[in-house]
């Protein structure tokens, strides 16, 4: 047995990503050459069980740089079971051979500590990987954020079948002619490794794979001259934000976001694109420009804002996103529904937005179900004199048209409407569940589908309108969240639209940073309807950030609210829950809680 082994004293205080001034950077923030990588190159032997289930029984790495080899680490383990007779055979590692090796928790420290600052490499590393993940965390040792090149999956998109027939070690070893021949030994195979590595560096270095971010997206089946285009995003801030495509023209071809704005905007140009527009678009685009965001939440909102802004054509959400459906109950002594493309200041009753005529059009029809106003679009007066129609036959409709009911009366149905519409669906729900029920009975389960699509677009629109209703009815929410450094994002809401987004690092007071938000948000003034100020698709966003259980709200003016007996908590039952859908929710109301300096520390 082998003591584990470790770098020259010079190397274990090296750091590859340490530049001349001192300051560590990532790989993405230097866009490190290979050529500057320290690579650990490592191979395990196992008794043939999966992590948990078996043990290590030698490791053996390789650490090398620019092509040499400035480092070697082996050493077997005892792993606490029997090695099965066929791996024996196989690796020709014994139970004698382990029973005086050191343990895997006493070989932990010391590999860790060889491959610290190197990029981890392995032969099928989800194997390697996983079992040194594994044992570092029964045994409570940190395992680094190491990135990891599998030389298997690399072999596998530029090795043809013509070359080799797969891409096991051995077969590649011979390929590459390695110094070293692989026999299941740790150290060997590492070593064997090691040159295959560089085999494959020489190949993908002709296909423009030059740094460790090439690396990490490459695939061979992008084209040449869509890879050339790499350098539109070096321009790009390792930040959240979004991005913005353009032709020779200037026309935005595609607008999206993302937490690392340089990082992705180079994988369209290194890494497969599987989408056929996207891939088209990368080859018709001729510059990247980057909008940097404080926030996550503003990165979507400003997505959301440039495509409704630009309508690219390679965005699928560009198609008229302005274009809206409400229902309406009419202002007329004898009001009816109607479907329109506008909420209007006149008092009428509106149910909305729909994203479609045809879920307007379901809708209208539960709310007809259960209400039976009158359908058609004539013109009445207080005192009509037309001739009933064939609904006022069958009973689905009160017929105001001959005179029969009284505007009063007809008034009692349309206050029940309007109040399903904003308050409770019940009557509507009820009605609807009835008719199903009758439906099935009788086995008309085609029917029965009918009318549950309709209940569930009128469901599912109410609830939708009354929590766009609950936050756009505030005049400011100031909300803030922690960050997982420690500091704060911050944002002003108004009416529902995000008027201003901001950060406040750790260990400052977040409260001055919110009021120079405060000061400088955009005014949002009062509209007619829940989305007024904002797309529903914003408000929705908002929305959901507002609600994550880890929300402070600190600043409000108004009452976030919605009604305990609305549409909401119908949704449950829609979507297959097991609950009881007529549980009704609590108010959703939330307490104001300063930011006091001791919680920002």
């Amino acid at each position: 047995m082998t003591s584990p082994g470790r770098a020259p004293a010079q190397d274990s205080v090296e750091h590859p990503l340490l530049p001349i001034r001192g300051v560590q950077h990532s790989f993405d923030d230097l866009g490190t050459p290979l050529r500057d990588i320290t690579f650990c190159v490592v191979d395990l032997e196992t008794t043939g069980n999966p992590p948990g289930e078996g043990g290590i029984t030698e490791i053996g790495a390789v650490k090398v740089r620019a092509g040499e080899v400035i480092g070697e680490f082996q050493t077997l383990v005892n792993p606490s079971e029997s090695i099965p007779p066929f791996i024996a055979v196989l690796t020709g590692i014994t139970n004698g051979m382990v029973a005086t090796s050191p343990r895997i928790e006493s070989v932990l420290p010391a590999f860790l500590e060889f491959a610290q600052g190197c990029v981890m490499v392995a032969h099928n590393a989800p194997f390697d990987m996983g079992f040194l993940k594994h044992e570092s965390l029964v045994h409570g040792y940190d395992w680094p954020d190491f990135a990891v090149v599998d030389t298997a999956l690399l072999a596998r998109r530029v090795i043809t079948p013509d070359e080799a027939p797969n891409c096991k070690l051995g077969t590649l070893a011979k390929l590459f002619r390695t110094t070293t021949t692989p026999n299941h030994r740790a150290l060997s195979d590492a070593r064997a490794t090691v040159d295959v590595l560089h085999g494959l560096f020489e190949r993908v270095g002709s296909l423009g794979v030059q740094t460790v971010e090439d690396l990490q997206t490459f695939s061979s089946r992008v084209a040449p001259a869509v890879r050339a285009k790499r350098h539109l995003a070096e321009s790009l801030p390792h930040a959240p934000g979004v991005y913005l495509f353009t032709d020779d023209r200037g026309e935005v071809l595609y607008v999206g976001k993302s937490k690392d704005l340089r990082t992705r905007v180079r994988s369209y140009f290194t890494a497969s694109e599987t989408r056929n527009r996207i891939g088209e678009m990368v080859g018709i685009a001729t510059a990247v420009r980057g909008i940097e965001c404080g926030t996550p939440l503003e990165a979507e909102v400003r997505e959301l804002r440039l495509i409704a802004e630009h309508k690219p054509r390679y965005n699928r959400r560009s198609k008229f996103p302005e274009r809206q459906h409400w229902l309406k109950v009419t202002v007329e002594p004898f009001p009816r529904l109607s479907l329109v493309k506008q909420v209007r200041d006149d008092d009428a009753g509106y149910l909305g937005p729909f994203s479609s005529r045809k879920t307007a059009e379901r809708a209208m029809a539960a709310l007809h179900e259960a209400f039976p106003i009158r359908q058609c679009t004539a013109r009445m007066s207080k005192h009509p004199q037309l001739s009933p129609c064939v609904l006022a036959e069958m009973g689905r409709c009160v017929a105001p048209c001959d005179g029969r009911i009284s505007t009063d009366s007809y008034g009692e149905f349309v206050d029940g409407l309007r109040s399903a519409l904003t308050v409770d669906p019940t009557p509507v729900v009820d009605a609807l569940d009835r008719r199903i029920d009758v439906l099935s009975a009788d086995e008309r389960f085609e029917d029965a589908a009918v009318h549950r699509d309709r209940l569930s677009a009128f469901v599912r629109s109410s609830a939708r309108m009354q929590r766009m209703a609950s936050v756009t009815g505030c005049a400011e929410i100031c909300a803030a969240r922690r960050t997982d450094d420690g500091g704060w994002e911050l944002h002003v809401i108004r009416r529902g639209r995000l008027a201003a987004a901001g950060f406040s690092p750790r260990g400052t007071d977040p409260r001055p940073h919110l009021e120079m938000l405060r000061a400088s948000a955009e005014t949002v003034l009062p509209g007619i309807g829940p989305v007024a100020a904002a797309s529903p698709e914003e408000i929705e966003l908002i929305l959901r950030w507002l609600e994550l259980p880890d929300i402070r709200l600190v600043e409000m003016d108004g009452t976030w609210t919605c009604p305990v007996g609305g549409a909401g908590r119908h949704l449950t039952r829609l979507d297959n829950s097991h609950t009881d859908h007529h549980q009704h929710p609590t108010e959703r109301r939330r307490n104001l809680r300063p930011l006091g300096p001791a919680r920002v520390s």
